[in-house]
């Protein structure tokens, strides 16, 4: 003889045994909402700009896309771990700066001059990171330092090593075409001209859906971005989170950088400032939370293919392009609006 369960007992079923329909799952993901105006801005310039269907014309995007999107992937996954880094887009040309002028400087193959890039740049993310950890202090202080500090090396250091504000060329030195292979080299698909930044931000957004979703290391991420002290109290890894994260806004930080020095053989030192802003609102676009626990990797890089619509959108559409920045801070309200919009209807049917 069966019996049938007082209605208050369902009340208290764990909520991860009910069934969840696909359509709460999909509302529930971060990146719908970027998604849903990434989808609106590219049938407003494929309806309204000339040329931005053509092949040359999604590659431009995609290009554009890509040195945005590389950059985004890491600063996302550091709001997510309740951070921030406002020292991410100088960070791109100090690393274009040291593996240049090391190379010129030691008259070695260019790879030398990458490997101490690499190293630098590294340096700089766990800094960033032990300081945070060690100190207290809020990260928007801690890399404000860091962002001044890189912005006067940048070009003090230039000034002082080649007597300009920017590099001498290494376009003739040994490893030079091997390394403009691997981070600035151009390949075809389709018919699209491509630049291979674009598969290091295919990469990266893998790699980070991967961790974020499949690692102990995520769920560490979320769980430190939720909160902190909570966070360690169940044995979380709070500092050696935190650091890993700036170590992974340090390491694309050098891979934007040799980018940026094998595409144009030189760089200037005052470049990179105001980038950082983009890259945060790229993932912000893209769904992440300025209070961290929230966001995805995809939705970085969504947030980054937008921007690239727009910037190259107005191009194509013969437009002022002083109205870019208009257009990305109205994505950005809209973007915010809509996902907190959909985070309350998500949380009103639970």
């Amino acid at each position: 003889m069966s019996t049938t369960a007082p209605a208050d007992d369902l009340d208290h079923v764990d909520e991860r045994l009910l069934r969840t329909s696909p359509l709460k799952k999909l509302l529930a993901r971060p990146e719908l909402g970027s998604l849903v105006g990434a989808l609106a801005v590219f049938v407003f310039f494929a309806l309204l700009a000339d040329g931005f269907l053509r092949p040359a014309g999604l590659g431009t995007v995609l290009y554009a896309a890509s040195t945005l999107g590389i950059m985004a992937v890491p600063v996302a996954l550091l709001m997510i771990g309740g951070e921030f880094d406002l020292s991410a887009g100088v960070l791109v040309t100090s690393s274009a700066l040291v593996s240049s002028m090391v190379s010129y400087q030691m008259t070695a193959n260019v790879w030398v001059g990458v490997g101490v890039s690499l190293l630098v740049t590294l340096a700089v993310g766990a800094f960033n990171g032990f300081m945070l950890t060690r100190t207290g202090l809020p990260s928007f202080i801690i890399t404000l330092g860091t962002f001044l500090m890189l912005t006067g090396l940048n070009l003090g250091l230039t000034k002082l090593i080649s007597g300009t504000v920017s590099t001498k060329t290494i376009a003739d030195m040994e490893g030079f075409p091997s390394a403009r292979a691997l981070f600035a080299s151009t390949f075809t698909v389709g018919g699209v001209d491509l630049k291979v930044t674009v598969l290091w931000w295919f990469g990266l957004v893998a790699l980070a859906t991967w961790i974020l979703l499949r690692t102990r290391f995520g769920n560490w991420i979320f769980a430190v971005g939720g909160g902190a002290d909570a966070a360690r109290a169940v044995g979380v890894p709070v500092r050696r989170t935190k650091t890993g994260l700036y170590l992974g806004v340090a390491f694309c930080a050098w891979i934007s950088g040799q980018h940026l020095l094998f595409s144009f053989d030189v760089v200037q030192s005052g470049e990179g400032v105001g980038n950082e802003l983009i890259y945060i609102i790229a993932a912000v676009i893209g769904g992440c939370l300025i209070t961290g626990g929230y966001g995805s990797a995809i939705g970085s890089a969504v947030g980054a293919l937008i921007f690239g619509m727009t910037s190259k959108g107005i191009v194509y559409a013969e437009w002022n392009p002083d109205w870019f920045k208009f257009f990305l801070g109205a994505m950005l309200l809209l973007a915010t609006l809509l996902n907190a919009w959909i985070r309350k209807r998500v949380e009103a049917t639970k």
